[in-house]
């Protein structure tokens, strides 16, 4: 198994996480499993006040959960901290982390790429190369870790359903708009803006830091109920002979892989009966 997760230590109370996946920075259990170590270590060092996670590849940050993987592998994980399946406890305990969390989105970030951006507590978006989505509805599926009940809180209703009924591509300067994320900036100053942001907030005092966060995620972070009946309804979706015809045809058209369906998988999914 090869590290994933490549953590640095920029400045004093901030860190930096970058995503190292080949080909495309696919999501996977070992992925799960580093999140959690990870998660756990920002829970309990007292003197980290901020993590930025970022993608060493600039076409991908993530690029979605690894369809290949046995579903019954995945479903049978152990719960974590939470009680919940191990994907909804890192992304539940990551936004209520005692620190600030930042996704750096260069590249794609669709399916649970987008799931894991939303349970940052900020977004920074490449104005040239991010794109976010979720597709999972152009496959026939529910999205698992319910980014409903997440985009619903950032965007409102009618763009919450806008971004997971339609299942297409989010470019940063839509994303931005609609509240996708926080901004979308110039690719050739994402890495000065957030790393001066970031260094911003290390240099302040984590307990301000923590409890200020603490009283903002009481109004706005959806309650932890509503995530597993979700991720039930996504292993029952994907059973669905619909769903798994369509995953195949994509798979054969090149899913996984520096296709042009991975490039452009909003365009794809609309095609993915035909």
């Amino acid at each position: 198994m090869t590290q994933q997760i490549r953590l640095e230590y920029p400045a004093p109370g901030y860190w930096h996480a970058t995503f190292s996946n080949p080909p495309i920075n696919l999501i996977d259990p070992d992925t799960i499993g580093e999140l959690d170590r990870l998660i756990a270590q920002m829970e309990t060092d007292p003197d980290v006040k901020v993590v930025v996670f970022a993608s060493e590849d600039p076409d991908y940050f993530l690029a979605h959960y690894d369809v290949l993987v046995d579903k019954a592998r995945t479903a049978a994980m152990p719960k974590g901290p939470t009680g919940m399946h191990p994907w909804l406890d890192v992304l539940a305990r990551l936004s209520r982390a005692p620190v600030a969390s930042i996704a750096m989105i260069r590249g794609r970030a669709r399916g649970a790429g987008s799931e894991f951006a939303l349970a940052c507590d900020m977004r920074f978006a490449s104005l040239e190369k991010a794109i976010l989505g979720q597709f999972e509805v152009g496959v026939g599926a529910v999205p698992g870790a319910n980014p409903m009940a997440r985009l619903a809180h950032l965007v409102g209703r009618g763009r919450a359903l806008e971004v997971v009924l339609g299942a297409d591509d989010f470019p940063a300067e839509l994303a931005e708009r609609y509240g996708y994320v926080n901004r979308a900036i110039p690719d050739a100053e994402l890495d000065w803006f957030v790393d001066r942001f970031a260094r911003r907030l290390a240099g302040f005092e984590k307990y301000a830091l923590a409890e200020t966060k603490r009283f903002v995620d009481q109004l706005s972070l959806p309650d932890d109920g509503v995530f597993p009946p979700a991720l039930d309804q996504f292993f029952v979706s994907t059973a669905r002979p619909e769903t798994r015809e369509r995953m195949a045809r994509l798979i054969g058209m090149g899913l996984q892989t520096r296709s042009d369906v991975e490039r452009e998988l909003g365009r794809f999914v609309d095609s993915a009966e035909s």
